[in-house]
């Protein structure tokens, strides 16, 4: 049985080109006008350069935009839930002409990541796509920062990418490629992976998801992201080292692949569950793990939205299906972790667990329960937490649903 197929039909659709074409853009590229990106548009240009974001060429038209926030669909028909946007203040946006050319620069270290012919200049309104996304203009929303913050006009146009923003320099094996990712599912003979989606270390209630899809699936992708976190999470190289001695210690050989991808968070909550699955299709996994409240923060969403998203969403919209999971825990009295579906006894014998209360945990220094996360994966957060200078810890508060 083949792979499941990119999202589109048509192949994967990376925007690196070869050499030596490749070489002859980066060289044109030096005498371009320049624009610098944001962090999250540096994520999106890698994906989109990967392959990622397949069928994507490019950053979204005020068409596009408009039918992505109100429909989750592209003016070419394609779904997608979440508006790929490249934005500039208004000066910057004035000095350059549309159909002309610029070349994007990285906001770490200058360095040229793509090429961009600019098709189109519009202005949007940012809180209508907030709602749209976010469900809420709520200025605490780390999601509705990141859109209000953005400058004032957006550029659309196709990309020619020229980098991979430095990700597999600093983090080597572990950031794959879609094609890479196929690739590793043939050789380990896998035709039905399911991706599991973090941005936090694996505690106990996440080994158990994993090991819940393996029991049905070929093997699980543990997929963690790599771009930019809200102040207080864990760091991607931490959280990868204690991911990857859990696996050691506590998976079978050849049943899971650990790998990385370049976005930033959003904080979309239901619609980013919906991206989620969208490039991990592209990744070629057939499933994606939707456990309680994916993708979002504080109380924005409730517990299961990321569930019924998928029920509301146009037959056919993705071939890639969600693997929903209800709430998880260790219940003392079954002697094991659980779900609400499995478990019978109540909430006085129930540990939940979460990535927010485990991190408030550890940064205050208090002991966590056993029941809580491995050993292994401890002795690597601990050192993290102990090597951390005064200014760089933040204060962890519980909300939403993690205060449970």
């Amino acid at each position: 049985m083949p792979l499941i197929p990119p999202h589109g039909g048509r192949g994967l659709k990376p925007l690196i080109p070869a050499e030596p074409r490749l070489s002859g853009e980066r060289t044109r590229a030096a005498t371009l006008p320049r624009l610098k990106v944001s962090s999250r548009e540096k994520g999106d240009l890698v994906m989109l350069g990967i392959g990622g974001f397949t069928p994507l060429d490019g950053f979204m038209s005020r068409a596009d935009w408009e039918l992505v926030c109100d429909g989750m669909r592209t003016s070419a028909g394609v779904f997608w839930p979440i508006p790929i946007t490249l934005s500039a203040a208004q000066a910057e946006a004035d000095s350059i002409a549309e159909g002309s050319e610029i070349a994007l620069v990285d906001p770490d270290d200058d360095s040229i990541l793509a090429t961009m012919k600019v098709t189109e200049k519009y202005r949007i309104d940012k809180a209508h796509e907030c709602l749209s996304v976010f469900k809420t203009v709520d200025p605490a929303h780390p999601g509705v920062q990141m859109v209000m913050q953005q400058g004032e006009v957006n550029l659309a146009g196709p990309v020619t990418v020229l980098s991979d923003g430095g990700f597999r320099e600093k983090y080597g094996a572990l950031f794959m490629t879609p094609a890479e990712t196929r690739a590793e599912f043939e050789r380990l003979g896998w035709t039905r992976a399911a991706a599991f989606q973090t941005r936090n270390p694996m505690h106990r209630s996440h080994e158990y998801l994993a090991k819940v899809a393996i029991e049905i699936c070929d093997g699980v992708l543990v997929h963690s992201l790599l771009g930019n976190l809200k102040p207080g999470d864990i760091p991607a190289d931490v959280r990868t080292r204690a991911i990857a001695v859990l696996i050691e210690k506590y998976f079978r050989p050849g049943t899971v692949l650990q790998a990385g991808y370049p976005l930033d968070m959003r904080y979309a909550g239901p619609r980013e569950a919906l991206l989620h699955a969208l490039f991990r299709q592209n990744y070629g996994c057939a499933w994606l793990i939707v456990g309680r409240d994916h993708a979002g923060v504080g109380s924005y969403y409730g517990p299961f939205d990321a569930h019924r998203i998928f029920d509301e969403i146009p037959a056919g919209s993705l071939q890639i299906q969600p693997m929903k999971i209800d709430w998880t825990f260790w219940c003392y009295r079954c002697g094991g972790m659980a779900s609400a579906r499995t478990c019978p006894h109540g909430d006085a014998d129930r540990l939940l667990v979460s990535g927010t209360k485990l991190r408030k945990w550890l940064s205050e220094g208090d002991p966590v329960p056993a029941e809580f996360s491995r050993p292994e994966v401890l002795e690597v957060l601990r050192e993290y937490y102990a090597g951390l200078a005064e200014h760089e810890k933040v204060e962890v508060k519980l909300s939403g649903h993690s205060a449970r």
